[in-house]
């Protein structure tokens, strides 16, 4: 289940005839066999509980293994409780809203009764691996299963002794609001796994190095970003078809991380490396929104080998050695276009204005080339996006000082613009920044935007 690349239509159509065979498979197991069948496959044991090892049982050198494992798998990102107010690390109640209902994530502290202080080993791998719990309940898909499967033993191992070395914390989460029948999970989820999930450890591709091997071994398992980055059908499961063509999240449009990009400048293995290990890269900007704890609170922890890898893995996903010859033609056309519409307190462009009064005391440029802290629009990917979603949530939601680039801040405009002027400045960046067709609607996804945020940014201006 690797997604590699971006996938040529005839590996789509074989795609499409893997996902028919399952689907086959499905109705096989689910009508031919009979019930008493799928449940033989659906149905596992409860693995016996124990008493919560000591942290001392545990080598350092194997904790300090697994803090970087957790660190590449972003573990206290959806383990931690944020709405109303931030809970304890590791102890669960992460909302996470799916069309399926609200799924509260588990807390992974030793806690031996609201945690998994009272798992084993085998237990932890086998949620890891297979997706099911220390009692056997079927693991809802929102746990990234179908990504730690190709993590190594030795890494969930280690992985292991550094939560169970972790102070235990006693919190429940809340309880899911899926609904019936999807709540039935012995049937709802194992047909789901039947259908989509592909169990076992990542392979190394012999056509390809160790760095570029370690890059997708990261990316693939652990980092899980197709996750993000791959969009997904009305099952809640990754399209593998179209791996890493970016998705919705939030609100926010993960972009594509293919050559699907539309951004005019390629992301290079060193563009990608910048983005990923420090949140900003000279040529793309600064990351926000979910992405901003990524390369800041956690791949900012991993060697640097692991980084670059990552990048370097990146960078042939997209196609980067072959397209980036396109870069020096887009760097120029896009100073020409900031250039050309720096405004003057004269200027009859209205929406110019508003952008000049709101923005361009630190979006403009009129250096030969892009400056490290002042981001170049016209070559941001939120202006090439096929929706505005990112540059009205970054509006919204401004950038904080320990988001983007280090100790350079971008405050909310979430009380300081309405969405009418949200919507002015959108469309005047749209035309004058790039050769796209206008967006649509601006106004009505303004105000759809500053409805996903459900309170205003500690940051907003006035």
């Amino acid at each position: 289940m690797s997604a590699r690349m971006s996938i040529a239509p005839s590996q789509k159509n074989s795609g499409k005839f893997a996902l028919a065979k399952r689907i086959a498979a499905a109705v096989v197991g689910l009508g031919v066999v009979g019930g008493a069948g799928f449940l033989a496959y659906a149905w596992y044991p409860s693995i016996a509980p124990i008493s919560r090892p000591a942290a001392s049982s545990f080598s350092p050198e194997a904790v300090k293994r697994g803090e970087l494992v957790a660190a590449a798998g972003y573990c206290a990102e959806c383990h931690t409780r944020t709405d109303g107010h931030k809970g304890p690390e590791m102890a669960g109640d992460f909302q996470m809203e799916t069309p399926f209902g609200n799924i509260y994530s588990s807390n992974i502290t030793p806690d031996p009764e609201t945690g998994i202080g009272n798992w084993s080993e085998a237990a932890f791998k086998r949620a890891m691996n297979l997706g099911i719990a220390r009692d056997g309940t079927q693991l809802y898909p929102a746990f990234p299963f179908d990504h730690f499967t190709k993590v190594s033993d030795q890494d969930v191992s280690d992985l292991y002794a550094y939560l169970m070395s972790r102070p235990a914390v006693h919190l429940q989460p809340r309880d899911n609001t899926v609904p019936f029948p999807v709540n039935i999970r012995i049937i709802g989820q194992a047909a789901w796994k039947l259908l989509f999930f592909s169990p076992g450890r990542y392979k190394n591709d012999p056509n390809h190095d160790a760095q570029w091997n370690r890059g997708a071994y990261l990316a693939e398992g652990d980092a899980h970003c197709g996750a993000c980055h791959t969009p997904r059908n009305a099952m809640g499961a990754e399209k593998l078809s179209h791996a890493y063509d970016g998705n919705v999240i939030d609100g926010w449009i993960a972009p594509p991380l293919n050559d699907h990009n539309p951004t005019p400048v390629v992301w290079t293995e060193d563009e990608l490396f910048q983005y990923l290990r420090f949140g900003v890269a000279p040529l793309h900007g600064s990351a926000a929104g979910p992405m901003s704890p990524i390369p800041h609170s956690f791949l900012s922890k991993l060697p640097e080998s692991d980084v670059r890898a990552i990048a370097h893995y990146y960078a042939d996903v997209d196609h980067a050695e072959q397209r980036q010859g396109q870069n020096t033609a887009a760097i120029a056309t896009a100073m020409e276009r900031s250039k050309k519409n720096l405004v003057g307190p004269q200027t009859d462009d209205a929406d110019a204005r508003l952008y000049q009064a709101a923005c361009a005391a630190c979006h403009y440029n009129s250096a030969p080339g892009p400056v490290l802290g002042r981001p170049e629009l016209a070559l941001n990917n939120a202006l090439w996006l096929d929706e505005p979603n990112n540059l009205f949530m970054v509006m919204l939601h401004g950038i904080g000082a320990k988001e983007g680039q280090d100790q350079i801040a971008m405050p909310s405009f979430y009380a300081g613009l309405t969405d009418a002027d949200m919507a002015r400045i959108a469309a005047y960046l749209r035309r004058t920044r790039t050769n796209l067709p206008p967006w649509t609607d601006l106004e009505k996804k303004a105000a759809q935007m500053r409805a996903t945020l459900k309170t205003p940014p500690i940051n907003a201006s006035h």
